[in-house]
């Protein structure tokens, strides 16, 4: 399928693309639910969240302070996968 999205992680790349059914890979829209969550720490998560919502994705919760040490939203962009989208608040956290 098409790239959706290529990071790279400690120099390897990552990427995420639409389905191709022939290959046995549907999008989560098709099988309507995801078992993978992209979670991605950024400077500013509101305005990462903002840009998401304006490019076309879905806010699924919006970005908040969270007690688990985040400030921190999710956002389903139009082919179903899932963004966390957040930064540690000061003292630190962990989304994991």
């Amino acid at each position: 399928g098409s790239v959706v999205a290529q990071l790279e992680i400690g120099g390897f790349p990552v990427g995420i693309a639409t389905e191709r059914p022939e290959l046995q890979t549907p999008s989560p829209e098709t099988v309507g639910g995801t078992t993978v969550r992209i979670s991605l720490h950024v400077d500013d998560p509101d305005g990462a969240a903002a840009q998401a919502i304006a490019a076309g994705a879905r806010e699924m919760f919006p970005v908040a302070d969270q007690p688990y040490g985040m400030r921190q939203g999710r956002v389903v962009d139009p082919f179903g996968h899932h963004w966390l989208l957040g930064r540690p608040l000061d003292g630190g956290g962990d989304s994991s």
